[in-house]
């Protein structure tokens, strides 16, 4: 009689530890890898306040760039990842790394510089071209050098422009986050590639205007994705897919659509219905 209850006490304890062990994996806070332009521009300090209302979830921002980001989802460190790079995005998932993925929203990237403009570029809508015209002026570009979407970006339209950036004596590669590159940038009189948010963001503590705007190539989608379960079991899975379901939601993509500052709105929701 006593080991039948006590292997019955023992039961007891055991499935109430694992229902607290899971309990505890749903409850975990949401691991987020994101770039530091939803993060400098003001975004997520709109966007998470809600979802975390809505849901009793609380958000954790490890915001750096898209590479760095994805590499914090490919060694499962955190939940979910929203990014900028679509190739890059694409080989995340091909390479299983991932599940899920998302199209969220959009902005643009533009070319800012100073204003006294030495290389000319006021006006202009090529991007390619405008970086030509930096490297003949020997002007001082500031890249964010840091691996992030906005690096990628850049170094396709060096490529395409068939010359290396270090072929510029006036080239620095910062290895910083587009707040930090502006402020840099700003410092040295110099030019820069930067999302249109998070110029605006800053651009009351920076002495920089967009001088290059417009290009198709300019476009900037970002994405979002779970990190791989089959991969990393202990993820919270469940957390990251509510934050991508409610993301790309009605209520999400219109809370997008209303972050603005100084009365522009900086990112365009379009998430498939």
């Amino acid at each position: 009689m006593w080991r039948g209850w006590r292997w019955l006490t023992i039961a007891i304890v055991c499935s109430g530890m694992l229902a607290a062990t899971a309990g505890n994996v749903l409850a975990r806070d949401l691991r987020l890898a994101t770039t530091t332009s939803t993060d400098n521009s003001g975004l997520l300090g709109y966007l998470l306040p809600r979802f975390e209302a809505a849901h009793g979830i609380k958000v954790i921002v490890i915001s750096v760039g898209t590479g760095k980001a994805l590499k914090l989802g490919e060694n499962g460190d955190v939940d979910v990842v929203l990014v900028h790079s679509r190739p890059d995005e694409d080989r995340f998932i091909e390479q299983e790394h991932g599940v899920n993925r998302r199209d969220v929203m959009y902005n643009d990237f533009v070319i800012v510089g100073p204003l006294v403009d030495p290389a000319a570029l006021r006006g202009g809508r090529d991007a390619v071209k405008a970086f030509g015209k930096i490297m003949d002026a020997r002007s001082v570009f500031v890249s964010r050098g840091d691996d992030s979407g906005t690096h990628k970006m850049e170094l396709r339209y060096w490529s395409e422009l068939g010359k290396q950036p270090t072929g510029n004596s006036g080239y620095r590669s910062a290895g910083r986050g587009m707040g930090e590159v502006l402020l840099m940038a700003s410092e040295l009189s110099a030019y820069a590639l930067t999302d249109r948010a998070t110029f605006y963001a800053m651009k009351d503590k920076v002495d920089l205007e967009i001088l290059v705007q417009g290009d198709p190539r300019l476009f900037n989608p970002y994405g979002v994705m779970a990190v791989n379960p089959a991969k990393y079991p202990d993820i919270n899975f469940d957390a990251a897919m509510r934050f991508i379901d409610w993301l790309t939601s009605s209520q999400g993509q219109q809370a997008i659509s209303e972050f603005k500052v100084d009365g522009k709105q900086l990112f365009f929701p379009n998430a498939a219905p």
